[in-house]
């Protein structure tokens, strides 16, 4: 579709693309006591690309900007679920940094190249829109410039980033060297007619893997996420664990679907390699590998952050098992855990940011008897920890059920066994932080007092933990009903 007419297409990107330049302007006519009028204007921004959004989905498949991006409603899913994430941060946000305009246009910044970094359909927008996320992350990684750890995060983060990017642009350039082309299913149809030989191709996929590993946090491209998770601030720890982890997902099941594998018939359940490799095998190992150094390691942690950072390694190891399925029912499995995942991870970090103000500290101990002196924040936190674990009757259990039942249904099971006897580690550590909360005895008694702000957000994120774990159809039937990719030129 050409260029003109794709802009039809693309209209909840205009819309943020026209928001951001708004909330600037508007900053500059706004005095200190108003600026808090940005956050909400960006809350609103969000609402209204999430409808835009949604309105997409009447649309058929398209191929847009000579094929440059897609609109299908497996990118809509995720755009939506973008932006949804964004918006909490927003809420998230509101007590730290209230009066930081520049802070919610970066948010709406990334959340652009999170938009975009779902519809790619070509290699070079693989990259631009990685680096646009990426870019802007590490800023807001680095937002509290006056701390050292904020500091030591950004250019940590960055580091990471840019080695890793250039690694996956090297594997780019072998995969443009076997097709001649960078459009995905240009790609896919030169790799299936000209058949190159296996191990180049695997050797390219490999390298790429390394740019899509950093982006979900995948063993061994996860060692800037601890120092990354504890140094930034609490709000944008609990973004980078949801939104663009999640894009990541989604960019990298793009790539399987495309690069690595196409369509064995006209559904879109079962998936053929272009290139017969071993790729399935490796990431059964990567999966395994990731889920036990994220447990294993948050073993040992002693702060709360660097706990969660570990644990969200783990449940990205998660993922990964159900990815080595290569079929339709493991990315229906995966994109319902993103959606848990979002509520579960999102309420514990919130408890996070709610907590270390009154404690001023981030470290494990300090929350001993906080089940005496904030029941309901205790209460609250103990039940996202138990869903992150996958203890019934939470959304994580049901997440994970469907993620479990999608390898045993392919008869990975020695997977599926390491995985739950990886959930059974998680719940050693989870359950430490529940046990100094509520068994081991305050020295200080005085009541921690937590303001409505912070009790409704918990409440709005605790709702949907519990309810989806008792009556989740309507979410799975709309997971279901997003699977839609495109599939052509």
């Amino acid at each position: 579709m050409s260029n003109l007419n794709s802009l039809q297409y693309f209209i909840p990107e205009l819309f943020l693309t026209v928001s951001i330049l708004v909330i600037i302007i508007v900053d500059l006519f706004l005095k200190k006591e108003k600026k808090v009028v940005s956050a909400y204007l960006t809350a609103l921004a969000l609402l209204v690309a999430m409808a835009l959004s949604f309105q997409q989905y009447n649309f058929s498949p398209a191929s847009l900007f000579e094929g440059m991006v897609v609109l299908d409603s497996f990118a809509i899913f995720f755009k939506i679920l973008a932006a949804f994430s964004t918006l909490i941060i927003v809420f998230i946000s509101l007590p730290t940094f209230r009066d930081k305009a520049e802070y919610y246009v970066l948010l709406l910044v990334v959340t652009l190249g999170m938009f975009i970094m779902v519809q790619v359909n070509d290699l070079l927008m693989i990259l631009l829109s990685m680096e646009m996320v990426g870019v802007i992350s590490y800023v807001l990684a680095g937002y509290n410039k006056k701390n050292l750890k904020s500091n030591e995060a950004s250019l940590k983060y960055l580091l990471f980033g840019a080695a890793s990017t250039g690694v996956m642009a090297f594997g780019f350039s072998y995969i443009y060297g076997m097709t001649g082309h960078t459009n995905l299913y240009l790609i896919q149809q030169a790799l299936l007619n000209n058949n190159p030989h296996p191990l180049a191709f695997f050797i390219a996929v490999v390298l790429i893997l390394a740019g899509l590993g950093y982006k979900i946090a995948m063993v061994p491209f996860h060692f800037w996420v601890p120092d990354v998770y504890e140094g930034s601030p609490t709000p944008i720890t609990a973004f980078f664990s949801v939104g663009p982890k999640a894009v990541g997902v989604a960019l990298f099941i793009r790539f399987l679907t495309t690069i690595v594998a196409h369509p064995a018939s006209t559904g879109l359940y079962d998936f053929t390699q272009n290139i017969p490799i071993k790729l399935p095998e490796l990431l059964a190992v990567l999966a395994v590998l990731t889920m036990t150094l994220g447990n294993l390691s948050a073993l040992q942690q002693k702060n709360i952050k660097r706990l969660l950072g570990y644990s969200a390694i783990a449940h990205v190891g998660y993922m990964l098992m159900a990815l080595v399925v290569f079929n339709g029912n493991a990315i229906v499995a995966v994109m319902f855990y993103a959606i848990v995942y979002l509520f579960m991870n999102f309420g514990a970090f919130w408890i996070v940011e709610t907590i270390t103000p009154k404690l001023k500290s981030e470290r494990i101990a300090d929350y001993t008897g906080l089940g005496y002196r904030a029941p309901f924040t205790a209460v609250a936190l103990a039940v996202f920890l138990f869903s992150l674990t996958g203890i019934p009757p939470t959304a994580g259990f049901i997440g994970k059920v469907y993620l479990f039942s999608a390898v045993i249904k392919e008869q990975w099971y020695l997977l599926a066994v390491l995985g739950v006897l990886n959930s059974v580690v998680s719940l050693y550590y989870y359950a430490y932080v529940i046990k100094v909360m509520f068994l081991n005895q305050p020295e200080n008694n005085d009541l921690i007092e937590v303001p409505l702000y912070n009790k409704v957000l918990t409440w709005v994120l605790l709702i949907p933990t519990l309810v989806m774990g008792l009556y989740w159809n309507p979410v799975i039937t709309f997971t279901e009903n997003s699977l839609g990719l495109f599939f052509g030129k």
